[in-house]
């Protein structure tokens, strides 16, 4: 091979890894490959083991009518097809390699099929091979060029395992954008506003709760690719947080990592931060933090029960603490519960003691994490982590 031949060799395989990326670069890619080994078109296909079935993933080339011919009738018939079962990877097979050329233009494979493409010859190798299908690299000779030659045999064999890796990468990537696709959907189906914060907290993703909180901007916005909180104390909390995220990530101390923070318009939030697994050195916009938020409020009935049974509650307790998530003070408590002050006081003490709250904010927030999968519990004594 000259150095232009090498030059150009390298530049194609750069095409090859490119078009495992880009869908829309492999057509063109194809054609490439089909210049530079002397051939007039080009097929990759697969055949699966019991020969009932082909699959043509890409072509160059060939005229739509001639694939189906192919497809239907012109498969059981080409000499080649079956031919890499039974050879080494990569290895080139032409038509000389099965039968005479003059034996190969009797058959009605060439004279229905090949000929008419303006082709006189064919040679395929082996990309992939399992149990269940073989797929190859299919080139036609247009009779110009001649039949097939040593060195387009050659150039088909050096090409071959850029192609396979190139076929193993491509699936590879479109499975990842997959399941990322599906992750999104999975968050955007969720009432929970959820966000992906990266090492500077720029925002990396925010699912449609997180994208409704910024648009109604009434406890956090958005400004630029940047989190802003609408009130002071929000932002001392949301900015509290992704401290105490990033010290964690240096001693892995386990710190309070959930906030309660109230909206302008009066609705309290649980925040909740943590840090998400990465590697050491990774660049600094790759996803480093997750920003949990949802209301304080209770989105089931069977969560009073789940709170009266993890602590103990006595059916009044229950009630003031269900009254002070929905209501807040201690005199409108009262007033709603048709009680005195005192003896809400007085519930409101025990419930310290039962849960280790030492605030009304704490036992909102406990509250809120019996309808919040995200929360982990408070126990007796304990901070949530």
């Amino acid at each position: 091979m000259t150095i232009l031949q090498a030059n150009r060799f390298s530049s194609l395989v750069g095409e090859i890894y490119d078009a495992a990326a880009n869908p829309a670069l492999r057509s063109a890619a194809l054609e490439q490959v089909s210049n530079f080994v002397g051939g007039c078109a080009a097929t990759i296909l697969s055949r699966d083991a019991s020969g009932r079935s082909i699959e043509i993933h890409q072509h160059f080339g060939t005229d739509p009518r001639f694939r189906q011919l192919y497809r239907d009738r012109y498969v059981e018939l080409d000499p080649l097809l079956d031919r890499h079962l039974y050879l080494a990877a990569d290895q080139t097979v032409g038509v000389t390699d099965v039968m005479p050329h003059s034996d190969f233009v009797a058959t009605s494979f060439y004279r229905e099929w090949v000929e008419p493409q303006g082709a006189i010859d064919l040679a395929t190798v082996a990309l992939e091979r399992s149990d269940a299908r073989t797929t190859i690299l299919q080139v036609l000779r247009h009779r110009s060029r001649g039949t097939v030659d040593e060195a387009m045999r050659e150039r088909m064999r050096l090409l071959a395992p850029h192609l396979r890796r190139s076929r193993v990468m491509g699936r590879q990537i479109r499975a990842r954008s997959h399941t990322v696709d599906d992750l999104a959907d999975v968050l955007d189906g969720l009432s929970t506003a959820i966000c992906l914060l990266d090492a500077d907290g720029r925002v990396v993703h925010a699912n449609a709760a997180g994208r409704r909180l910024f648009a109604d901007a009434n406890l956090l916005a958005m400004v630029g690719d940047r989190i802003v909180a609408r009130n002071t104390q929000t932002d001392k909390i949301f900015r509290s947080l992704l401290e105490i995220i990033s010290s964690s990530e240096i001693d892995s101390a386990p710190r309070r990592q959930v906030g309660l923070a109230t909206s302008i318009d009066g609705e309290h939030y649980l925040l909740h931060a943590s840090p998400l697994k990465r590697e050491r050195n990774l660049p600094r916009d790759i996803a480093a933090t997750v920003l949990f938020v949802q209301k304080a409020s209770m989105v089931s009935s069977l969560v009073p029960d789940a709170i009266a049974a993890a602590f103990r509650l006595t059916p009044s307790e229950l009630r003031v603490m269900m009254a002070i998530v929905e209501i807040g003070g201690v005199p409108d408590i009262a007033a709603k519960l048709g009680i005195a002050e005192t003896t809400v006081k007085t519930h409101l003490g025990r419930l310290f003691e039962k849960t280790g709250a030492g605030r009304q904010a704490d036992l909102v927030k406990i509250a809120a994490g019996f309808a919040a999968p995200f929360v982990q519990r408070m126990g007796s004594g304990n901070d949530a982590v």
